[in-house]
């Protein structure tokens, strides 16, 4: 009944509208569709009131078609949808699913999946989510075991920033090192060291086990900033 009343409503606007033009040639289209725009605009206010949250929402997408065109209405209707875009609200970059596989759900490869990517794009993706961030660091270390070593450069000990910080947790940089949560700066570069020369090539380290190492010392360098 209620959707019977918003057709009725809308044929009465076309009605009006075209007798209008008839009896009163002088009037534009563009006078006629702000007219029309409006008056729309008062129903779907007078539908909202009644609590006819659906036939307000259909006379005021007309009313904004009217009075701002096809091109306004889209513009809004991306805008509203970006606005409460879940992707946006979470944070979240990748959507996992149950086998560990994903597919980017922002940046240049959006709606791409995850073996298609190239590996610098990938590490771009560790975003604010921490859930991700863990999935992601875990795509990697199965798919790209070295990827440490490409995202960290050089993996002289020489003071720097880690390049993606929120792959690493603060207790897990404490863990690597050796050490008790809230050591002192002293200690952490102590420990990095001691770490360091352990890992050097001469004494069977690797690569990836050095930058896995200067990781956690920057990580809880930038506590201390």
């Amino acid at each position: 009944m209620t959707f019977l009343a918003g057709a009725v409503a809308l044929l009465l606007l076309w009605w009006f509208g075209r007798n209008l033009k008839i009896r009163h040639p002088a009037l534009t289209a563009r006078v006629l569709r702000q007219v029309g725009g409006y008056a729309a605009l008062a129903l779907a206010a007078l539908f909202l009131v009644r609590g006819r949250l659906e036939f307000a929402i259909l006379l005021g997408g007309g009313a904004i078609w009217l009075l701002e065109g096809s091109a306004g209405l889209n513009r809004r209707v991306r805008g509203l949808a970006a606005r409460y875009d879940p992707r946006r609200l979470s944070g979240a970059t990748i959507r996992f699913d149950a086998a560990g596989e994903g597919i980017a759900l922002a940046g240049p490869y959006a709606g791409q999946p995850l073996s298609a990517i190239p590996l610098p794009a990938l590490v771009a993706l560790f975003g604010r989510d921490a859930d991700t961030a863990r999935r992601l660091e875990a795509y990697l270390d199965r798919r790209h075991p070295g990827w440490r070593v490409d995202a960290q450069g050089n993996p002289d000990p020489g003071p720097r920033r880690a390049a993606y910080p929120g792959a690493m947790t603060e207790q897990e940089a404490y863990e690597i090192l050796g050490l008790e949560r809230g050591a002192s700066l002293e200690q952490v570069r102590a420990a990095h060291r001691t770490l360091m020369k352990r890992l050097h090539p001469d004494q069977g380290g690797t690569a990836e086990q050095a930058a896995r190492v200067n990781a956690a010392r920057d990580r809880l360098n930038n506590r201390h900033r």
